[in-house]
C-alpha cells in the first residue's frame, strides 16, 4: 500500500555536550515561542554541514516534526492518505504509523499534505490535517481514541488553503481555532472523549495557532484569528480581550502566532496592516506601538530575546529581510536580505535560520549588529514547515526531505 512512499529525511547533529535533554513535542516547542533552552548546539560547523545521523523516507506536506520522548512524529501525505507516523529518533525507524484515507485538494495548486505540526500532551498526540480531520491518538501504538471533523461536526470552511492550527492542549481540553459556524469559531474539545467543552466567537479561522498566556491565576487562550486577538478563558471559553487586526483586502490572512512578552503580545501580519505590541490588562488590551515599518510576519513567527524581536518582514512570496527590532518601540535595529524567506529558532545567543531554500543559517542574535556565525545546505527543494531543535539535534522537512 505504500511502496510510492517516500522521501528523504535528514537528521543534523548540531550538539557539542550532551548535558540536559529536551524535547519539542508541539509548534515553536514546549513553550510555544520559537526557544530551544536545551543542551548547548554548536555556533558554527564545517563548509558541509552538520553532521548526518540519518536519513529515510517520508510523504508531502508543510507539518513540520515534534520530538517527544526518543519519538519523532510524523505528518504527512502518502496518496489519498494522510499517515501519522512515530519514527525512533536514535535510529529513525518506524515505531507505528496510522494511515486514513482524505479527499483534500489545494485550489490554488500547492501541495495538499498536512499543514498543522502535531502536538504531543501526556500519552497522546494530536494532528489537525488540511481537511479539517482531528485525530487522537496514543502515543505508544497510535491507537486512534477518537477523531473530530471540523467541516461536518462545526461546519467549518477550508479556506484559501485548508485547516493549519496545530493543537493547544491545556489541562484536559485541546483547543482549536477552526472558524466554525453557529459561534464555533474557537472550540474546545474534552481530552479523553473529543466531546465539545466550549466554543466561542464567530471569526472565521486564519492561519495562526493559539498560544498560552497565564493572566494571574487563569490560563488564557491566546488566539490570532482571520479578523485579530481573542484572548479566550480556558476553564469556559468567555472572552477576556479582544483587539481587531486585519488586512482591509479580502485576499490576506493571518498567520504568525502571537508572541508573549511578560504582560504585552506582539502581533504581526502582512499586506499592509503591519505588527503592534498590545499590553494585557484586567480591563483591556492597550496598544503600545504599532505600524508597517518594522517587522512584519507573513507566515513565519518571530522570537524573542532579551527585550528584541527577530523574525522575517514582508511578503513571502516576494523575498523577505531577517530583521531586529526593539520589542518596546518597534525601531528596527538592524536587517539582512538575501535569506528570502524562511523560519527562526532561538538557540541560546543565537538564531538558527532554515531558509526555504533548505539552508541553514546560524546569525547572532545580538541587537548591536548583523552577523552570520555559519551556513550549509542541509535540504533540497522548498522548505515550508516549521523545524523542531530537540536534544541537541535539529529535524526539518522540505516537500520531500526532514532535517
Amino acid at each position: 500500500m505504500f511502496a510510492a512512499y517516500f522521501v528523504r529525511a535528514t537528521l543534523l547533529a548540531l550538539s557539542v555536550t550532551t548535558a540536559l535533554a529536551q524535547d519539542w513535542p508541539q509548534f515553536l516547542g514546549p513553550q510555544r515561542n520559537g526557544v530551544y533552552s536545551g543542551t548547548n548546539l554548536a555556533a558554527i560547523w564545517p563548509k558541509e554541514g552538520p553532521k548526518r545521523l540519518w536519513e529515510r523516507s517520508i510523504g508531502s506536506g508543510f507539518a513540520g516534526p515534534a520530538v517527544a520522548r526518543g519519538q519523532v512524529i510524523l505528518f504527512n501525505r502518502v496518496g489519498d492518505n494522510e499517515v501519522v507516523e512515530s519514527i525512533a529518533a536514535d535510529t529513525g525507524k518506524t515505531t507505528w504509523t496510522f494511515p486514513y484515507p482524505t479527499k483534500y485538494r489545494d485550489d490554488f495548486g500547492f501541495d495538499e499534505g498536512p499543514r498543522a505540526i502535531p502536538t504531543v500532551a501526556g500519552d497522546a498526540v494530536y494532528t489537525f490535517g488540511a481537511e479539517g480531520t482531528l485525530h487522537c491518538l496514543d502515543f505508544a501504538t497510535g491507537t486512534n481514541r477518537w477523531t473530530m471533523s471540523a467541516t461536518k461536526d462545526f461546519g467549518a470552511f477550508k479556506g484559501y488553503f485548508g485547516f493549519a492550527c496545530s493543537p493547544l492542549v491545556v489541562k484536559d481540553v485541546v483547543i482549536l481555532n477552526i472558524g466554525g459556524r453557529d459561534g464555533a469559531g474557537t472550540v474546545a474539545l474534552d481530552i479523553k472523549t473529543g466531546k465539545l467543552k466550549w466554543k466561542a466567537t464567530s471569526d472565521e479561522a486564519s492561519y495562526s495557532s493559539p498560544v498560552l498566556y497565564q493572566a494571574g491565576d487563569r490560563d488564557v487562550a491566546l488566539v490570532f484569528s482571520r479578523s485579530g486577538l481573542f484572548g479566550l478563558a480556558v476553564a469556559d471559553g468567555a472572552v477576556v480581550w479582544r483587539h481587531s487586526w486585519r488586512a482591509r483586502m479580502q485576499a490576506s490572512v493571518n498567520a504568525a502566532a502571537p508572541v508573549i512578552i511578560d504582560d504585552t503580545v506582539f502581533l504581526s501580519s502582512s499586506y499592509g496592516v503591519g505588527a503592534t505590541l498590545l499590553k494585557l490588562k484586567p480591563g483591556g488590551v492597550e496598544t503600545l506601538w504599532s505600524g508597517d515599518d518594522s517587522l512584519s510576519n507573513h507566515y513565519s513567527t518571530s522570537v524573542h530575546r532579551a527585550g528584541f524581536l527577530y523574525g522575517f518582514h514582508g511578503r513571502q512570496e516576494e523575498g523577505q529581510a531577517l530583521r531586529c527590532v526593539d520589542a518596546k518601540t518597534g525601531k528596527m535595529k538592524w536587517e539582512h536580505e538575501g535569506y528570502a524567506a524562511g523560519s527562526v529558532v532561538l538557540a541560546g545567543d543565537r538564531l538558527l535560520v532554515l531558509t526555504e531554500q533548505g539552508e541553514l543559517v546560524a546569525v547572532a542574535a545580538d541587537p548591536a549588529k548583523f552577523r552570520e556565525l555559519a551556513r550549509a545546505q542541509v535540504l533540497g527543494g522548498k522548505v515550508r514547515a516549521f523545524p523542531a531543535v530537540a536534544n541537541g539535534k535539529m529535524y526539518a522537512r522540505s516537500l520531500n526531505q526532514l532535517v
